[in-house]
């Protein structure tokens, strides 16, 4: 038995709760997991496992042995990091998923010149609006805007994004220009609904004007789950949009979508970089934060509030 072998198998069942998914993450077949947590219990002599036809538990005695493994395992990592060739030049697989737009139009396009910097990462990147598990898909981290609902997530505060307010031309033909933002929800006016993955409810969207606020959910005939089908549905004319300023830029340049309520004052959207507590933050996993803190700097940096 390689023991540095059955405690990353015994790391990943307790993290996934399953046989079946820690082989997945770890490319090894459940057969040779299920061997190398026994061979580690028996070796051990304590049960770690609490095994059902559903489910694996961790037992108390697995409990406290699992902190003990991932101080281990991190004390692996940090050692071989800290030899200068590997310091200076991160490697390995890099699993991360983001929004679509924020891959396609800032994240990918800058893609070279992280490369060219860590050639030896291999950046595996997922592009969805879906909600993740981190843990259960084995993803090193994830890109989301809005409010984080898990506090129990690691996270860094990474940018802070613009919206604005905008509908196409074809559609402002046919209803209208609304003179107020309230009338989005007591007139003929639609919006395109986005429904978050992690709610599957609307948004709700804060907006101001000197004393005068309020959220505006307003009415739609389509509401979807994805940004860039979202950005599509309010080219092709099917409602009013909220829209970070990074995804209406070129649009609104070529005239495809025209502001609205350019007096009204709309709270920045927040963007977070998530990661799963209890783990080590590998080198690999490092730079590529401190790399996206730098990139969306440059795009949409954190705005300093007084007092926090």
């Amino acid at each position: 038995m390689d023991r540095f072998d059955a405690m990353q198998a015994f790391a990943r069942v307790v993290e996934t709760g399953s046989f079946t998914k820690a082989a997945a993450t770890l490319h090894m077949s459940k057969t040779s997991v299920t061997q190398l947590v026994q061979q580690l219990e028996a070796r051990l002599r304590v049960r770690l496992l609490h095994r059902t036809t559903r489910k694996v538990n961790v037992t108390a005695d697995g409990a406290a042995y699992y902190e003990r493994v991932l101080r281990v395992l991190a004390d692996v990592d940090d050692a071989e990091t800290s030899l200068s060739g590997a310091a200076q030049s991160p490697r390995g697989r890099l699993r991360v998923d983001m929004p679509s737009p924020l891959a396609r139009l800032i994240v990918v396009p800058a893609l070279p010149g992280f490369h060219a910097r860590y050639p030896e990462i291999q950046l595996d990147l997922g592009v969805s609006d879906r909600m993740v598990d981190i843990i259960g898909e084995n993803v090193d981290c994830v890109v989301r805007g809005g409010r984080l609902t898990d506090e129990s997530l690691m996270h860094r505060h990474i940018a802070d994004l613009p919206l604005g307010v905008y509908a196409a031309p074809g559609y402002l033909a046919l209803a209208g220009v609304p003179a107020h933002p309230r009338e989005l929800q007591d007139t003929h006016q639609r919006i395109v609904g986005f429904h978050w993955a992690r709610h599957g409810k609307p948004a709700a969207y804060a907006m101001r004007r000197g004393e005068e606020s309020l959220e505006v959910r307003g009415r739609h005939a389509l509401s979807v789950d994805d940004g860039n089908a979202y950005l599509a549905a309010g080219l092709a004319g099917l409602g009013v949009l909220w829209l970070p300023e990074y995804m209406a830029r070129a649009a609104r340049q070529s005239g495809e979508l025209v502001p609205l309520f350019e007096d009204w004052q709309l709270e920045p959207m927040p963007l977070y970089l998530a990661f799963a507590p209890h783990r080590h933050v590998s080198a690999k996993l490092r730079v590529f934060i401190d790399w996206m803190v730098a990139l969306m700097d440059v795009h949409a940096p954190v705005m300093r509030r007084s007092g926090g």
